[in-house]
């Protein structure tokens, strides 16, 4: 019976240390496969533009350092901080103005990449108007997507480049739409990116001028920022993010035509293969400059967006000085 009882207890015994072990397993593959997900929350809905981000299951840029990459639309980037802020995502691809609009609010975010070093903001206009330099925009109306938009904030910086204000012109909020109105006769110029301007063209708009905001202040497009926790806990998974990420970009620039293919299955926008590679080759401009062939891909330059931050406040668009380099880190970019 004592026998009978003991190898009972010994049964008994090894059953809870192997649910323990199993538990303990458990946990730590659970842990595992969180710390490899890494939640990138965009301005925008997957687009064409965004490729080499969204091929994950077809490249493994991203699978080589073990990452798993959850892409979170938004609707501007100011949705995208917002999601880093509640902790529904790591990393904002986001714009400098919705950074300096945070940092302006006390949050306390950190800078880790530059997208696009090169911006992409514009201001056309038909020839018939006459508008070939910024000056030219004194007394005009102007087109913008909408007046918290980045359309917006680089015409009022391209504006002040040329001593004029807000006050000098009249804005009109015309939608996403906005070549319509200006092919209509409605306004004298409107605000748009470089590739809205590319879709504009394969519709019928010629005969046009076009100002580059670059050619008057080059403050990048695009950025990835964190919340400064992240940065100060996930330090490797950040590290594992932007090497993956350069690689990725690098492979869009090398490849742009593969690029265009496999946007046709990732991208909202994506179904014309021909369209998606004027858009691919467009950003993949964007994505170098003389800092990037310098000291490679993401490299930031703190003394431009230092620039902005410094214009944002003379517009009235901040209220409060922002002192880039405490927010700009290079810790992972090479």
């Amino acid at each position: 019976m004592n026998l009978k009882r003991s190898i009972t207890s010994v049964a008994i015994i090894l059953t809870l240390l192997l649910t323990a072990c199993g538990s303990k397993n458990n946990q730590q593959v659970s842990s595992v496969k969180e710390e490899d997900t890494i939640k990138i929350a965009s301005w925008s809905q997957p687009i064409s533009e965004q490729t080499n981000l969204l091929v994950s299951e077809d490249k493994d840029f991203f699978k080589k350092e073990s990452l798993d990459v959850e892409f979170i639309p938004g609707a501007g980037g100011g949705d995208a901080i917002k999601n880093i802020l509640s902790g529904k995502a790591d990393i904002a691809f986001t714009d400098p103005g919705s950074l300096y609009f945070a940092l302006n609010q006390g949050e306390k975010l950190k800078v880790i990449y530059t997208i696009y070093p090169q911006n992409v903001f514009n201001v056309v206009s038909l020839k018939d108007s006459n508008i070939t330099k910024p000056e030219d925009l004194k007394g005009k109306k102007i087109g913008v997507y909408s007046l918290s938009s980045g359309t917006r904030q680089n015409l009022l910086v391209l504006l002040n480049q040329a001593g004029l204000t807000e006050k000098d012109v009249t804005i009109v909020e015309t939608g996403l739409l906005n070549f319509a109105p200006l092919m209509q006769g409605q306004v004298d110029a409107t605000a748009a990116t470089d590739t809205g301007l590319v879709t504009a063209k394969e519709k019928g708009l010629v005969d046009v001028n076009v100002l580059e905001v670059k050619d008057y202040l080059n403050v990048p497009s695009d950025i990835f920022v964190v919340t400064e926790k992240t940065y100060n806990e996930k330090k490797d998974l950040l590290n594992k993010f932007v090497e993956a990420y350069q690689n990725s970009a690098e492979w869009m620039i090398d490849e742009p035509e593969e690029a265009a293919a496999l946007a046709v299955k990732h991208a909202i926008d994506g179904k014309d293969e021909k369209h998606n590679l004027d858009i691919i080759k467009l950003r993949n401009e964007a994505s170098v400059s003389k800092a990037t062939s310098e000291r490679g891909l993401g490299s930031i330059e703190v003394d431009v967006l230092q620039q902005g931050a410094d214009i944002y406040k003379k517009l009235g668009l901040i209220d409060q000085d922002l002192h880039m380099s405490e927010v700009i880190v290079e810790d992972f970019t090479k």
